[in-house]
């Protein structure tokens, strides 16, 4: 029996995925609106998911709305902004209890999905655009989100490996945008682009609960009535970039106590490709585990760190490396890091090392789909990528990776950047 099962059903223009599961106790709509990483457009459309989510025609205000989420039993609603490789993704979250646990019979799910196509396709105009208080005030909100990557070091750190390693690609582009240009917005310009978004996006919607899956798609067909669309699969392209021949270094002066080293790898292995797989598992070896090379070579034995772990972006074929140190420990943290590519090189990876990183990624995985927002990041990932990929897929397919396919991956893993935010105290 499948752990989750999703169905996809073509709603033209918005793709309904669906997972029927009693797992939960409550139902969740996530509505996720793509397109390419922009300049011209990312910090409007940073703007636009926190401006939408506050009115809408019917219910004018961010009290009313709020009174409205209260009366579906407390209904939680949100706006994110993330990445996948070069696209720019807007999410709207909207969970609620699930009617069939409680003695009232009110439609809740029915009733969510139309105040979330609401907040989509209706939202509060004034003279035809959006209201300027909440323009404005939105805006000074943006900003603090945008000063609060600069206020957490190992966030702008993150932030300024990729702007440094990713300089001439969209993938610098932060997911909140960029400060200088969010002054320049009008709610003129926003409502434009606001139309121009519904014509072409690429739409997702996913719906996670004890749901009856033939009326979700009678009723997500009625809600989201998208005007005339030109949006495609080519309008999305996720790019790879070669590493260059030399290794950049950057370092930045901040007042701060720990330094932070960052390492950018290439590997031009994205999510969908025949070696993903060896790769996720190369990483969980590298560092993504308190028992990877570089928790246990760069933190423990050598304690140079006060942390020391990397990740992948799936979606654009990056390796990042994360460490805090002092300052003065630059040069022997650098040389213990690239010491562990070394090794993964030369495959000096123990079998015990080898198969705790299996168990731990499968748990991984089905610690994620444990919860309904982990089963749609799961299974979105996919569909960017255009490949349909189950939890036992991708179970199978960890388990039949080999060391030889690992050591196949880090041959190809490149040091393109090292970036060091280093403290006043070394400098």
């Amino acid at each position: 029996m499948a752990i989750l099962r999703l169905n996809r059903h073509d709603l033209s223009p918005v793709r309904l995925h669906t997972v029927k599961t009693d797992k939960y106790k409550t139902n969740l709509i996530v509505l996720k609106l793509r397109a390419p990483l922009d300049e011209r457009t990312v910090t409007m459309r940073a703007l636009l998911a926190y401006v939408l989510q506050r009115a809408t025609a019917s219910l004018p205000s961010a009290k009313q709305l709020r009174r409205k989420l209260n009366e579906l039993y407390g209904a939680q609603l949100s706006a994110q902004l993330a990445k996948k490789g070069d696209t720019h993704v807007i999410s709207f979250k909207m969970e609620v209890a699930n009617e069939k646990f409680l003695s009232d019979s009110t439609p809740l799910l029915e009733n969510a999905l139309r105040l979330l196509g609401e907040i989509i396709l209706s939202p509060k105009l004034v003279d035809g655009h959006f209201d300027p208080e909440i323009v404005e005030r939105e805006k000074r909100t943006l900003k603090q989100r945008m000063q609060s990557v600069r206020d957490d070091k190992m966030r702008y750190a993150t932030t300024r490996l990729i702007e440094e390693m990713c300089k001439n690609e969209p993938y610098r582009l932060h997911a909140y945008g960029e400060e200088e240009r969010l002054n320049e917005i009008t709610p003129e310009q926003l409502t434009t682009y606001y139309r121009q978004l519904l014509a072409d996006n690429l739409i997702d919607v996913f719906i996670v609960g004890d749901i009856d899956e033939h009326d979700v798609r009678g009723l997500a067909r009625d809600v989201f009535r998208f005007p005339k669309h030109v949006g495609s699969e080519q309008t999305v392209h996720v790019l790879s970039h070669a590493a260059s021949e030399e290794t950049e270094e950057i370092t930045e002066t901040e007042d701060i106590e720990q330094g932070k080293l960052n390492l950018g790898y290439r590997t031009n292995i994205t999510f969908g490709d025949e070696d993903y797989f060896p790769l996720v598992v190369y990483n969980g070896i590298f560092g993504g585990f308190p028992h990877s090379k570089l928790f246990m070579n760069v933190r423990e034995k050598a304690s140079l760190a006060y942390y020391a772990s990397s990740r992948i972006e799936s979606h654009k074929g990056l390796l990042l490396v994360f460490s805090g140190i002092q300052s003065s420990n630059y040069d022997k943290a650098v040389s213990i890091i690239k010491e562990q590519t070394e090794k993964m090189r030369r495959g000096e990876i123990g079998g015990e090392e080898f198969q705790q990183t299996k168990n731990m990624l499968n748990h991984q995985v089905l610690e994620t789909v444990d919860s309904a927002a982990g089963s749609v990041e799961f299974f979105f990932n996919g569909t960017v990528a255009g490949k349909s990929v189950s939890v036992e897929d991708w179970v199978d397919a960890i388990n039949a990776v080999t060391l030889e396919d690992v050591v196949r991956v880090a041959n190809q893993v490149k040091l393109d950047t090292v970036y060091f935010l280093r403290g006043k105290e070394g400098s």
